[in-house]
């Protein structure tokens, strides 16, 4: 394959790989836009539900007891929404995180080809400044592992930290709901 045609092909794929990041962001925008709208509508509705419900209260301690029974579902579905909003962020940094894998791959392929071609018609001794060079892609390589291995990790304990956050705060408003109702 000559120099333009590998240009070409490194071109075709760079398009390829920008269109599918604008693609996955597109989309990641899309699922928030709807999860965003569809939140937005069901509080409203259920906003509106709860205010007829309370209206309805014949006294005090009627009122803060309905107010308690409906605040629980609500900080519920707001927990749910964090959940779902973190979700997706999560799906589209996983597909970003392909998408770069993918395209340095692609890269040290090329470059590691280049690289053999141009070692076999390079001079006598330049074998030494290809293999540095090769050392230092190949170390290059290993930091990038090592930083993705970590942020994958770091994901990780993020979801779980964000997972046992959310279960902490839907069981707290669940105790204190029932300790409202009992003061009143």
């Amino acid at each position: 394959m000559s120099f333009p045609e590998q240009l070409g092909s490194a071109n075709k794929a760079s398009i390829e790989a920008a269109l599918t990041i604008a693609n996955t962001a597109f989309s990641c925008a899309e699922k928030l836009a709807t999860l965003n709208l569809n939140t937005a509508r069901t509080l409203l509705e259920e906003s509106v539900a709860n205010a007829k419900t309370l209206i309805g209260a014949k006294d005090i301690q009627e009122l803060l007891s309905l107010q308690a029974s409906l605040a629980q579902p609500t900080i519920e579905k707001l927990a749910a929404y964090g959940r779902s909003v973190y979700e997706i962020g999560a799906a589209a940094q996983e597909d970003f995180s392909k998408i770069v894998e993918s395209q340095l791959s692609e890269v040290n392929k090329n470059v590691s080809a280049a690289l053999d071609k141009a070692a076999k018609s390079a001079p006598a001794g330049s074998d030494v400044a290809v293999a540095a060079v090769k050392s230092a892609i190949a170390a290059a390589n290993s930091a990038y592992d090592s930083m993705n291995k970590a942020a994958k990790q770091v994901a990780e304990i993020t979801e779980a930290n964000v997972a046992a956050a959310t279960s902490a705060t839907v069981k707290a408003v669940g105790n204190a709901a029932p300790k409202s109702r009992k003061v009143a």
